[in-house]
Parts: C-alpha cells; structure tokens; sequence
C-alpha cells in the first residue's frame, strides 16, 4: 500500500493491497492510462518513475528506460511518484 502522485496535476492517490498493479489501481481512480496488453510486452503505459520505488510483478519484456516503469507489471512499493 503506498500513496502515487501524479506529478503533472498533483493529484495524490492510495494504491491498495486489492489492486493487482499500478495500472488498476489508477484505472480505479479514473485516471487514463494508455494500454494494450497489461503483461509487459507492448510498452503502451510506460512512464517515468520520478521518486519511490516499485516491485516487479513480472519482468517488462518491452523496452524500457532506467527511469521508466510499466503500471501493468509492477506496484507501488511504498510511497511513489509518477509523471503522468
């Protein structure tokens, strides 16, 4: 569980132990977020990490840089940042 703010507008939103990943946990608060597979193989919903740390669900098979993750195989690990 950890609170995401979304760097762009500032909103702030609560990741709970029910959502599977980052991406739902978003879609749950009406937030949109590109995306097409939700397992890590297209890259649709990267973005850019700004502060926090994230756990793996599965590793992306879509190219990502140091700085980014996809909400679709990962969740917040503690409190994070994101632009979005």
């Amino acid at each position: 569980m950890g609170q995401v703010i979304l760097r762009l507008t500032g909103t702030q939103l609560q990741c709970q132990e029910e959502h599977p990943s980052l991406l739902v946990a978003l879609e749950s608060h009406r937030v949109a977020v590109e995306y097409q597979c939700r397992e890590g193989y297209c890259g649709s919903c990267r973005c850019r990490l700004v502060a926090g740390q994230v756990d793996w669900l599965t590793e992306p098979l879509a190219f990502i840089q140091p700085d980014e993750i996809l909400p679709c195989c990962c969740k917040a690990k503690g409190d994070i940042e994101i632009e979005m």
